[in-house]
């Protein structure tokens, strides 16, 4: 792994955007995408002054670019919805300064696939072990705490885990079409009380006159963005100073340009026409999964939520033949609407040895919680009891 040259990057534009897509494969996950990060750099939703200070780690074999790292050094935990507060608090009890940390995420998006991108036919085992070796340099170098890998792909944790990162379980909630080919049949896998309660929930939107009408790709324009800007923020605005509005105006206006709306679906709910929308949810798709994202609504509309942001969404995937559905943080009103819970594994690194030592001590029996709760959660599914494989031979 000689003539290999290492980089450090305070902004994305600093590698072209073809090199970059070049390492991501097929599919893409959308919030690792160039363009899906350089518009949060480019609209100031990501920044220095706001707490994320992009620091991509790439390699080079001449002009190649053969490995990525997407990192970014921050002073808060807010928008990773990984809450290491406990964490925070121990630091402090050692008198240890927890912030800056490196984080390996996208930003604002809980959404499982962080890996280190490497090039075909590279050794993905001597370069992860190499941007490792530069990550511990570096945060050795600059008295930062700790590194973090959130939302990490499964194929990728072995990697990571193998040059001595801990592993903390947390969970998210997955909706999947099981072979489903429509909505009726999804329902299907519900008992018969939760399938009349979706019925009715479903059936009380359409009673007060209210349609939902989706759009994708080129159906939809800067003024549909705007209007879901708006939505956003009033939103946002509700909850006061725990709103946690992280995206600036111009990062939904830059998601209308020609070359990112194909992977926008927008659900608006209106009585009359689409342009005058009661709620809207902006749902990402890279043709095979479907990421919730946000959502607004101008009245308090009971089971309003529900439709826009779980089931139509969950008609709309069936109908192109999409078969995992990620809604967003969050879990426990998912459940009933049948969204599983699923783990999700985050990797950590301290560069204190008394804060590793503790934590990783205190990390087996936290998990094992976490796979219980889980297992617990996902019994109190309201689907169909299915009976007993017995046998009789024998």
């Amino acid at each position: 792994m000689t003539n290999l040259r290492v980089c450090w990057h305070k902004s994305i534009d600093e590698i072209k955007e073809l090199d970059w897509q070049k390492l991501l494969g097929k599919p893409t996950i959308p919030f690792y995408e160039w363009k899906w990060l350089n518009a949060l750099e480019k609209s100031g939703s990501v920044s220095n002054e706001k707490g994320w200070q992009p620091l991509h780690l790439s390699l080079w074999r001449k002009s190649s670019l053969i490995a990525l790292a997407p990192l970014y050094l921050k002073n808060h935990s807010y928008g990773e919805f990984i809450f290491d507060h406990a964490f925070n608090r121990l630091a402090e009890s050692l008198g240890l300064n927890y912030y800056p940390k490196l984080i390996g995420m996208s930003p604002f998006s809980p959404v499982e696939g962080y890996r280190f991108f490497i090039a075909p036919g590279e050794d993905q085992h001597e370069l992860t072990f190499l941007i490792m070796n530069q990550i511990d340099s570096f945060a050795l170098r600059n008295g930062i705490l700790s590194c973090n890998f959130l939302y990490v792909d499964p194929t990728w944790c072995p990697l990571a885990k193998a040059v001595g990162y801990a592993a903390w379980f947390n969970q998210q909630s997955l909706w999947s079409s099981d072979g489903k080919k429509d909505f009726s049949e999804y329902l299907e896998n519900f008992n018969a009380n939760q399938r009349r309660n979706i019925r009715r929930e479903r059936q009380a939107i359409k009673d007060i006159g209210l349609s939902i009408s989706a759009f994708n790709g080129r159906e939809i324009d800067k003024e549909m963005m705007q209007e879901m800007y708006n939505f956003y923020h009033n939103h946002c605005s509700r909850w006061g100073p725990w709103g946690s509005k992280y995206l600036s105006e111009s990062f939904f206006q830059s998601l209308a340009e020609e070359k990112k709306r194909n992977q926008l679906v927008l659900f608006i709910a209106h009585d009359k026409s689409p342009r005058e929308a009661i709620a809207m949810s902006l749902c990402i798709t890279n043709g095979e999964k479907l990421w919730g994202r946000y959502w607004g609504s101008k009245e308090e509309i009971n089971h309003l939520h529900f439709e826009v942001c779980y089931y139509s969404p969950i008609e709309w995937a069936l109908a192109k033949g999409i078969h995992t559905f990620d809604p967003g943080a969050g879990g426990a009103h998912k459940r009933r609407r049948g969204f599983k819970a699923t783990p999700t594994v985050s990797l950590h690194k301290w560069y204190d040895q008394r804060m590793d030592n503790l934590i990783r001590a205190w990390l087996p029996e936290v998990n094992k919680m976490m796979l219980h709760e889980i297992e617990a959660s996902n019994n109190g599914l309201p689907f169909k009891i299915k009976p007993p494989q017995l046998s009789f031979s024998g």
